[in-house]
C-alpha cells in the first residue's frame, strides 16, 4: 500500500468508521447528563479542554522541546477522548454515563477549537522556516466531515435501528483498537532506525502527559467534591486522548511525520498506563469500602 493512499484515504476513512461506531452507541438521553450533573460535566470539559493543553505546554517547556515534535505533543493534548476511555472507566468502576457524555461533547466541540489551537501552537513553538500554513476554515470542515458527521449518522442509525446498532457496537470498537495498533506498527516500521531518537524526543513527554493528566483530572474532581465514580471518569477521560485523530491531523491534514511522533509513542503506552491507573483506583475503592464495612 502506497503511503499517500494510506494517509489520504485509509486513515481518514478509518477514523470516519471509528466515529460512526461512537455514534452507534449514543442516544439523545446520553446528553441529559449535562442537565442532571452540570458540575461534573463542566469540570470535565474545563479539565480536558483548558487544563490539559496548559499541562502539555508546561511539559514541552520543561523538556525544552520546540518545532514539529513539540507541536505534535500539543495536538495530542487538544484531541478529545476516544471510546477507549469509556472502556477503562468501566474497568475502574467509574461513572460510565459521565465518561460517554464527556467523550461525546468534546468530540463535537473539538473540530472547531483544534485548528485554532494548532495555529497558535505552531506560532509559539515553530520558527518561520518550519511554520506550516493551516487553512483554519478548511481544516474545521475536514474535521467536521470525519468526526461530527459520522457521529450524527451513527446516532440516527441507533435511533432507527437500535438492535442493529447494538450488534455493530463491539465489532466497530474492536476495529478501532486493532486499526490504531496497525497504524502505530506501520509508523514504527517505517521509522524503526529513528524510534529511539523519537522516543527520547517525544515519547517520554507523551507518557508523562498521559499519567499527569489522569492524576490532574482525578485530583481536580476530588477537590470539587465529586463522588469517587465521577472522579475516576474525569481522571480517565482527561488522560485518554484519541490517538487516531491526532495521527490523522498530523499525517493527513498537516502532512508532517514528526508531528505524529508523540501520538504514536502515546498510543504504544496508554493501554498500559491506563490499565495501571484503573487498577490503582479500583483497589483504592475496595480498600475504602472495606474500611467503611469494618467500622
Amino acid at each position: 500500500m502506497e503511503a499517500s493512499i494510506l494517509v489520504k484515504v485509509v486513515l481518514p476513512l478509518s477514523l470516519f468508521i471509528i466515529m460512526l461506531g461512537m455514534g452507534l452507541a449514543l442516544k439523545p438521553v446520553d446528553f441529559k447528563m449535562v442537565l442532571l450533573r452540570p458540575k461534573a460535566v463542566a469540570l470535565g470539559l474545563v479539565a480536558q479542554m483548558v487544563m490539559l493543553p496548559i499541562l502539555a505546554y508546561g511539559i514541552i517547556l520543561a523538556f525544552g522541546m520546540t518545532g514539529a515534535v513539540a507541536v505534535g505533543v500539543m495536538i495530542l493534548a487538544l484531541c478529545p477522548g476516544g471510546t477507549t476511555s469509556n472502556l477503562y472507566t468501566y474497568l475502574a468502576k467509574g461513572d460510565i454515563a459521565l465518561s460517554v457524555t464527556l467523550t461525546s461533547l468534546v468530540s463535537l466541540i473539538a473540530p472547531f477549537t483544534v485548528p485554532l489551537m494548532i495555529v497558535m501552537s505552531m506560532s509559539m513553538l515553530m520558527g518561520q522556516e518550519e511554520y506550516i500554513h493551516l487553512p483554519v476554515l478548511k481544516t474545521i470542515l475536514q474535521l467536521v466531515i470525519i468526526t461530527i458527521i459520522p457521529i450524527s449518522i451513527g446516532m440516527f442509525i441507533n435511533h432507527k435501528k437500535p438492535q442493529w446498532s447494538e450488534k455493530a457496537d463491539k465489532p466497530v470498537k474492536l476495529f478501532s483498537i486493532l486499526f490504531l495498533f496497525f497504524i502505530v506498527i506501520l509508523i514504527v516500521a517505517q521509522n524503526v532506525h529513528n524510534m529511539a531518537e523519537y522516543f527520547a524526543k517525544a515519547g517520554v513527554a507523551a507518557i508523562i502527559l498521559n499519567v499527569a493528566s489522569m492524576i490532574l483530572g482525578y485530583v481536580l474532581a476530588k477537590a470539587a467534591q465529586l463522588n469517587e465514580a465521577q472522579s475516576k471518569a474525569i481522571g480517565i477521560e482527561v488522560g485518554f486522548q484519541n490517538g487516531t485523530l491526532a495521527i490523522v491531523i498530523a499525517l493527513t491534514l498537516l502532512e508532517n511525520t514528526e508531528m505524529a511522533i508523540a501520538a504514536t509513542c502515546y498510543s504504544l503506552s496508554m493501554f498500559v498506563t491506563g490499565a495501571v491507573f484503573a487498577w490503582v483506583l479500583s483497589k483504592s475503592s475496595k480498600r475504602a469500602a472495606n474500611g467503611q464495612v469494618s467500622e
